[in-house]
């Protein structure tokens, strides 16, 4: 289950990132029958893949959990309180994102790098990830309408 902290954060987090040109899914699983999964993965038309991990406590961020910073840019989203706690513990190329009120900012800049992951399997990752929440959603609109 999740937190009402985690579900804030998504918000703020889907928020943040619904413009124009930007498609983004949560909970995605990298490659076939991966090991590894992203809070929330975003592709631009600028060819750009951002990767989101949603922190809400230090045993999380401290957590045996993968981070998965595979984008060409990779972000914590987190609250303030956890930042400050945190911060000389985040490597120099990630960003960090913060809930402010029912928003977020950005603290700190992500620095660009390399994928870490063939963008064809990105993309195939997300396809399936959608699909799911896409069935999910359909079930609920016929449960309702029944």
């Amino acid at each position: 289950m999740k937190t009402k902290l985690t579900k804030e954060l998504q918000d703020c987090l889907f928020k943040y990132t619904d413009k124009q040109g930007q498609f983004g899914c949560f909970e995605v699983t990298i490659g076939w029958f991966g090991k590894e999964r992203v809070d929330y993965l975003l592709y631009d038309t600028q060819d750009v893949w951002r990767c989101y991990e949603i922190k809400i406590s230090e045993s999380d961020f401290h957590s045996k959990c993968n981070n998965t910073f595979i984008g060409n840019y990779n972000y914590y989203v987190m609250t303030f309180e956890l930042y400050q706690k945190v911060k000389n513990e985040i490597p120099d190329n990630i960003g960090v994102l913060i809930k402010e009120f029912n928003t977020l900012e950005s603290v700190k800049k992500a620095k660009k790098q390399e994928l870490k992951v063939d963008s064809k399997i990105l993309f195939q990752s997300m396809i399936r990830s959608m699909q799911r929440d896409n069935a999910r959603y359909y079930k609920i609109v016929n449960i309702i309408k029944e």
